[in-house]
Parts: structure tokens; sequence; C-alpha cells
């Protein structure tokens, strides 16, 4: 017998390292997986940005301290009682809303969202990675305000376990309505108006959405217009739970729930990947 007739039989199989029994296995990873590592790849570029961190940590804890340290509007009750939920909220709207909207349309303009859909990563993954990411930051948002709030004064009302559980319920309602107008932008738009879209409404939003001053400081029908929006539903309902010490206002959650159905779906059918 030659040696290249030479088959190693059972024996001589059992003998052979172990390395010659290795298989290739390729596939995607397991889903779970791909979440976590999208979700951790998107929270480090939204905190390697400067004007996120901008907008979405240091704006926030500024109007907070300012508008509390200065008597420029007037409120029923204490001024940190009031401006802690209504900033709060504007914490919730910069990252879920303008944060995301401006990334998700840049990273549209320049064919990154075309390329992660042709890989073996789901869009439906990527989409959940982005909100993770933006759940992640409010997180971050919301233990920075609240040692502020403490720092100056700030007296929450009604029981802690039951507060605490309404304010997470109320910020991921509003994270969902924020979310689903910035991506509806961010799909339909192209980047430089989503851009200018997401600081004009930011813009909007902060005047009319009941953060700074109280919605019956303005004329009768933008009162009207102010009580209609996500962030004057979301203000008005962390107010009813931390200033008042009520439970949910069912009129505010509903506004939320609206908007979010709205908003997602319309993102969902028009949403462009290129």
């Amino acid at each position: 017998m030659t040696a290249s007739s030479w088959r190693p039989g059972l024996a001589d199989r059992r003998r052979l390292p172990a390395v010659a029994e290795l298989r290739p296995a390729p596939g995607a990873a397991p889903l779970s997986r791909m979440l976590a590592a999208q979700a951790l790849l998107e929270l480090r570029l939204t905190l390697r940005r400067g004007e996120s961190i901008l907008l979405t940590l240091i704006i926030p804890v500024g109007l907070l301290a300012f508008f509390t340290s200065v008597d420029v509007v007037a409120v029923d009750g204490d001024r940190v009682d009031f401006l802690v939920p209504g900033v709060l909220a504007l914490a919730v709207m910069s990252s879920a809303f303008t944060g995301l909207a401006i990334a998700t349309g840049y990273e549209r303009a320049y064919g990154v969202l075309k390329r992660l859909g042709a890989s073996p990563l789901p869009r439906s993954i990527l989409l959940a990675g982005k909100i993770l990411a933006v759940l992640a930051v409010e997180a971050l948002q919301v233990l920075m305000l609240v040692a502020v709030g403490f720092a100056l004064g700030w007296n929450p009302h009604g029981p802690a376990v039951p507060a605490i559980a309404a304010v997470a319920l109320l910020v991921l309602l509003g994270t969902a309505a924020f979310a689903g107008l910035g991506l509806l932008l961010a799909g339909t738009l192209r980047a430089e108006a989503t851009l200018a879209a997401a600081n004009g409404l930011w813009v909007v939003f902060l005047l009319l959405g009941g953060v700074i001053f109280p919605l019956s400081r303005l004329p009768e029908g933008l009162q009207t217009l102010g009580k209609a929006l996500p962030t004057a539903a979301l203000s008005d309902a962390l107010r009813s739970v931390l200033e008042a010490g009520t439970g949910l206002p069912v009129g505010d959650v509903a506004v939320l729930v609206a908007w979010a159905a709205a908003g997602l779906s319309l993102a969902a059918l028009t949403f462009r990947w290129e």
C-alpha cells in the first residue's frame, strides 16, 4: 500500500488530534447578541457626539439651574417643584426626538443604513438598538436632573415606589411618542431638512409644552394647541405624579399613546432606508 492510497481507519481516526474534527459553522449571531452589540454601539456613538451631549445633558441641566435661580416666570408654588418635571420631559424629547432624528437622518444620507440593511443585522434589531440606546441616555439624564433638583431644594410628593413606577411608565410612553415622530422625519426628509425641522420643533415644543412656564400663561388658542402636544402631556403628567402626588392623568396618557401609535405607524409605513 502506498502512502497516497492510505485512508485512516476507525482506530487511526480516534488517534487524530481534535483539530481534525472542527467543522465550519457559518451563520448570523443570535438576535439577543445582535441587539446588545447594536445598542452598545449606538450608545457609544451618541456619547461621542459633542452636540448630543450639549442637547441631552448640558442644556436641560442649565435650564433647570437657571430658571430655578432666576425669577423670570411666575408659577404656582415652588419653582423647582414645577421645573423638574418639565425639564425631565424636555430631556426625554431631546433624546428620543431631536437627537434620534438628526443622527438617523445623517446615517441615512451617508448610506450607513443602506449598508447595514444589506448585512445579517435585521432592520428591526437596528431600530430596537437605537431605542435601547435612547433609553440608556434617558436614564443618565433622569439621574443627573434628579440629583440637581435635590441640590436645588426639590421636594417630590407622593409615595416613592408608585411615583417611580409611574415616572418610568411615562418616560417609556414619551420615548415612544417622540421616537415615532423623530423616525418619521429622519425616514422621509433629507438630512438637512431633518436637522432644521427637528431643531425648529424642539423650540416649539419647549415654548408650548409647559416646560418652563405654565400653559395658563399662554393665549387661549396656544393653550389648546399646547395641550395636544406630547411635550405638554408628558410634563403635565409628570407634575401630577411628582408635584401633586396624584395618580396618572388619563387624558395626558391618552395623548402620549395617540402620538406614539400615530408616529410609529407612519414611520413604519414611510421610512426609506436610502
